[in-house]
């Protein structure tokens, strides 16, 4: 019946993974939930431009040209990729994402370092969102010699992370070595999600480094639920990065902290409403990249109604070409949105529910 209905193997794992009636029969778990939250097509239509997109830009050596961020675009623009359903060797973006995995690979340094720091003074973005792409596309690696070499690149990956922590908890644009110790959220929440997507994929990692990071985090929350943009600047929340740290808390497994009630309080009041881009301090797509994971965690009675908001506003955005505008380049606020709109698809697992 699964293979009468043409689901993919992505689809089937999601019925499944799938609750209540109908576990034994994964292909009617999956209608049913087709038939519960009916998707607009017009969203999908657009997924696909957008897709095709990313795979018209990208260059034979599996990058996109975005200097001086090529390593965090890339990898950012390959998870987006990852996120419709295709893998490295099935699906119409294969080929896309076999060349992303290459180049990324080819960055890795011998201190574990995903990237360049003699080109990129922010290289722990494209370092986070490395190990969050390529965990994520180790569970469906079929070849076990590119498995095994997955698996050194991010085992060496999070030994680099774990050293390049800050004594407060979090990480800044660079090594704490390089960085003299500073530290900022977004690049924190990079880490922590790409640690928690190698965890997740069977790659140790220390539970000092997440717990760390964790209260780090609760350290810099504000008296409103908002979380400061850096443990060295506090007494301001920023949006965006609360709600990039609670995705990061929910993919830690913290539901329960007393801190992420506040958090989630803070971002429904400041967030939900979708935004300008002036009010997410013009960090639109970054914001819901993440919000869109916290209201998606909620369950569909939030999330649906939610979603029908969001993805009408990134659909009526849409360049003509695919892409989307917006701040750093193209590729990136393209990648962002892409993800936002398969998030609820399931076929990454760190988005699951």
């Amino acid at each position: 019946m699964v293979r009468n209905l043409g689901l993919s193997r992505r689809q089937w794992l999601m019925g499944m993974a799938a609750t209540g009636v109908g576990l034994s029969n994964p292909a009617l778990t999956f209608a049913a939930t087709l038939k519960k939250s009916p998707r607009d097509p017009a969203w999908d239509q657009s997924a696909r431009n957008g897709l095709e997109y990313l795979a018209r830009t990208q260059n034979s050596r599996g990058q996109w040209n975005t200097p001086p961020y090529s390593v965090a675009l890339s990898a950012l623009a390959g998870t987006a990729l990852l996120s419709s359903g295709s893998t490295a060797s099935q699906g119409p973006y294969a080929m896309h994402i076999a060349r992303t995995a290459d180049f990324l690979i080819s960055k890795s340094r011998d201190n574990g370092l995903i990237g360049d720091p003699t080109t990129d003074v922010r290289y722990t973005y494209g370092h986070g969102f490395s190990m969050l792409f390529l965990s994520q596309l180790l569970g469906e690696e079929g070849f076990e010699d590119r498995r095994e070499e997955i698996i050194r690149v991010l085992e060496k990956a999070v030994d680099f992370c774990g050293k390049a922590q800050t004594p407060s908890g979090g990480w800044g644009y660079v090594s704490a070595k390089d960085g003299n110790n500073y530290d900022e959220g977004s690049t924190t929440i990079t880490q922590v999600q790409g640690l928690r997507g190698c965890r997740n994929a069977g790659i140790p990692v220390t539970a000092e480094v997440i717990e760390r990071a964790k209260k780090y985090i609760y350290d810099c929350k504000n008296a409103d639920g908002g979380i400061s943009y850096s443990s060295k600047q506090m007494g301001t929340s920023r949006p965006a990065i609360t709600a990039a740290a609670l995705a990061a808390l929910y993919n830690a497994g913290d539901y329960d902290s007393q801190h992420v009630p506040e958090m989630l309080s803070y971002c429904r009041k400041t967030l939900h409403e979708i935004v300008t881009e002036n009010q997410a301090f013009g960090h639109w797509h970054y914001t819901y990249l993440y919000y869109g994971q916290v209201v998606y965690r909620q369950g569909d009675e939030e999330w649906l109604p939610f979603r029908n908001l969001l993805f009408s506003r990134i659909v009526s955005e849409q360049q003509s070409d695919g892409s989307w505008q917006g701040q750093i380049h193209p590729v990136y606020a393209t990648a962002c949105n892409l993800i936002i709109l398969h998030v609820d698809k399931g076929f990454l697992p760190i988005f699951q529910r």
